[in-house]
């Protein structure tokens, strides 16, 4: 017999996977949803139909044609109520007051009283028109009667037919019974057709004259984009700029608004007008209103610029053409035309375009010159397109120091006479004493007998800021870098900029993000030809081109950096600048390194060969005749002269001070004086390297 047992106690092990009991559970269903109503739907369909764009199209397409049609009418009636009375004379009155302009506004009443007497001896003659026209219809109806029978006669005596003598009359009256025949087919139809044909005409006008809201016209006239400049828009963007005095000004004048504006005319890739301000309405008022003038006129702000011409009261817009000025320019004539050639003095160097798509040249001779912007803007391409066209020169010596050493100069290699490449404190000491030598070099040729010539030597740092900021002071305690009376680079860039352009001795410099104390206001301010592209503030343009620009309109602050790459507004003498204005914008070429390379290559075969030093010797010993052997380099021989030059720029402290009488003695003792070729004096490289290896034996054997 079997027991059941019974457990008593609950089981605190959980069951297992295939002990455990199986649950199920019961989702019920979802309730069913309530049905929309009627009314909710109906309104998703009216709404759905109302916000399409088809609907929207129709509605837009609808207002406009319909606005054309009455809106032109409005211009047909004002058109012809001008016609008719003197109210075109009164609005230019208004417009000229309110200009005030009071000799014009004197004109304009003149005009007036002019075609109020004229319409005044209209209307007296209609008074006796009535019976001087009943006159005249008389004797011409007679007349032609007359001629009509007369000719009747010659007809029958011709044909010998007395019938014939009213033919001519029967047949004129032929004639105006079928034209009244004619009238009477025709008017039924006429009277139809004309109101049709007139509300066409009057749709016309209003459809040429975009008589219709902004949101009802089409879309490619509504978005602006490519939307030609004219008066009245001109006019329209003038009134909402936000000027008080101006709009009250130009509402006075109403229609007559456009008496402000002189011809719009095509300039490069854009238009250009002058805009004569009302009364009590300053330029600068305008100037700050750029941006929303731009809008205005459907055009982004680096689109539109505001400049002062020389006559009172005026500003000169350009407006530039949609997206114009996203389009590059062409090829700089240095990289296509192989066979060009510069003139320091007389000859401008091809830099690029303005505005108006005219070529911009720029004068070098005797004018300092100072490039600055933001980093990477293209200041370094723009300083060295200039210097590649001016090494086109086979007289033009240069004296460079590239501060960031990225190796953006080192075509020069073997056409400058120094070439110091580096970011370093030691650079910046080496840059330092290149252009103190060059100090030296303006020093003697200061002092050189009046009426001596000499060649242009170009002394080129980029990157400056460097040299400004540079700590390192030299044995004496005094700075290289910084603004003070004791900081040596600042000193000879001032006694350069002071007295250098009198012996052709030019100063060109290159910084970066201009400061008070990256580019001391002295420095900066003896420069001739100033040029920026594009900075960060106000403040900032006016250091780099002066207040006299940035009041003129000067705005490099406001070009796009990244998006204006190469874009300059420069402040010259040098370059055609429109009259009145202190600034022209210009957009450079483009010259990469290859293509700087083939220059550079080309400017080498126009010399006899000069020898690059990489660094000063800033040693005591010097060796005259090595040094005379180094810098004569591979040409067969080099003008005294430029020995000269260059023994002052290897060294200015042994041969700063020598005259054509030092070096004369210096190779006449060596048995390789200089000597007479086409005129000239020259030293020759195999006497100076045969002297220096008789030398260099004779020591070998006194040695032995």
């Amino acid at each position: 017999m079997s027991e059941n047992v019974v457990h008593l106690h609950k089981p605190t092990d959980p069951p297992t996977a295939d002990t455990a009991p199986t649950v199920l559970t019961v989702v019920p269903d979802a309730p069913p949803a309530r049905p929309v109503p009627l009314w909710v739907r109906s309104g998703r369909v009216v709404k759905s139909a109302a916000t399409h764009e088809t609907t929207r199209a129709t509605v837009r397409a609808a207002a406009r044609h319909g606005l054309y049609t009455f809106n032109g009418g409005r211009i047909v009636a004002r058109r012809a109520w001008d016609g008719r009375t003197g109210s075109r004379y009164e609005r230019m009155i208004r417009a000229a007051e309110a200009a005030g302009n009071l000799e014009a506004a004197e004109e304009w009443e003149e005009r007036l009283q002019r075609f109020r007497a004229a319409r005044h001896h209209r209307r007296m003659d209609l008074l006796h028109s009535p019976a001087e026209a009943a006159k005249g219809l008389a004797v011409g109806a007679g007349m032609s009667i007359g001629v009509l029978v007369a000719l009747g006669v010659v007809m029958a005596i011709s044909t010998g037919q007395v019938s014939d003598v009213v033919t001519p009359l029967s047949a004129t009256v032929d004639f105006i019974a079928l034209l009244i025949r004619i009238v009477q087919v025709v008017w039924g139809p006429a009277l139809s057709i004309g109101p049709f044909l007139a509300l066409l005409a009057l749709w016309s006008v209003g459809r040429k004259q975009h008589a219709a809201p902004n949101w009802a016209l089409p879309a490619n006239v509504r978005s602006g984009e490519g939307e030609p400049i004219t008066p009245s828009i001109v006019v329209k963007a003038l009134r909402d700029l936000g000027v008080p005095a101006l709009a009250r000004a130009i509402k006075e004048m109403g229609d007559a608004g456009a008496s402000m504006l002189g011809p719009i005319t095509i300039a490069g890739c854009g238009v250009e007008v002058d805009v004569t301000l009302p009364s009590g309405v300053s330029t600068n008022e305008v100037q700050a209103k750029r941006r929303k003038l731009a809008e205005n006129l459907t055009r982004h702000e680096h689109e539109v610029f505001i400049t002062i011409p020389q006559a009172a009261r005026t500003v000169r817009l350009w407006v530039a053409d949609s997206g114009a000025l996203d389009e590059p320019i062409g090829p700089s004539p240095l990289v296509t035309d192989d066979t060009m050639t510069a003139d320091y003095k007389a000859g401008k160097a091809p830099w690029g375009q303005d505005l108006r798509g005219d070529a911009a040249a720029l004068s070098l001779y005797q004018r300092h010159l100072l490039i600055t912007g933001l980093s990477n803007q293209g200041k370094t391409v723009a300083l060295r397109s200039l210097a590649l066209w001016l090494s086109l020169d086979k007289s033009v010596q240069f004296l460079m120091g590239d501060l960031k050493g990225a190796g953006d100069w080192a075509m020069f290699d073997g056409l400058a006479t120094t070439l110091i490449q580096g970011p370093t404190d030691e650079h910046v000491i080496q840059v330092t004493e290149m252009v103190e030598g060059a100090v030296d070099e303006m020093n003697r040729r200061l002092q050189a007998p009046p009426g001596t010539v000499f060649p242009p030597l170009i002394v080129l740092v980029d990157e400056a800021q460097v040299a400004f900021m540079c700590p390192a002071k030299d044995a004496d305690k005094r700075p290289y870098g910084g603004s003070k009376a004791n900081s040596r680079y600042f000193m000879a860039v001032r006694k350069i900029h002071n007295q250098g352009r009198a012996v052709n001795v030019l100063m060109w410099q290159g910084t970066q993000d201009p400061t008070n104390e990256n580019l001391p206001k002295l420095v900066r301010e003896g420069a001739h030809t100033r040029a920026s592209l594009a900075l960060g503030t106000e403040s900032q343009a006016r250091m780099a081109l002066g207040d006299k620009a940035v009041d003129g309109g000067a705005a490099p602050n406001l070009l796009r950096p990244g998006l204006d790459r190469g874009t300059l507004v420069v402040a010259s003498d040098g370059i055609s600048i429109p009259a009145g204005q202190s600034s022209i914008t210009v957009r450079t070429h483009y010259i990469d390194d290859d293509a700087a390379t083939a220059i550079t290559d080309r400017a080498k075969a126009l010399r006899d060969g000069v020898t690059t030093l990489h660094a000063i010797d800033r040693s005591a010993e010097h060796d005259p005749l090595a040094d005379i052997a180094a810098i004569v380099g591979d040409a067969p021989r080099v003008r005294t002269k430029d020995v000269l030059a260059r023994l002052a720029a290897r060294n200015a402290d042994a041969y700063g001070g020598w005259s054509f009488l030092d070096l004369k003695r210096v190779l006449d003792d060596a048995d390789a004086g200089p000597y007479k070729s086409d005129g000239v004096m020259v030293v020759s490289r195999d006497r100076v390297a045969r002297a220096l290896a008789n030398r260099d034996g004779e020591g070998s054997a006194s040695a032995e």
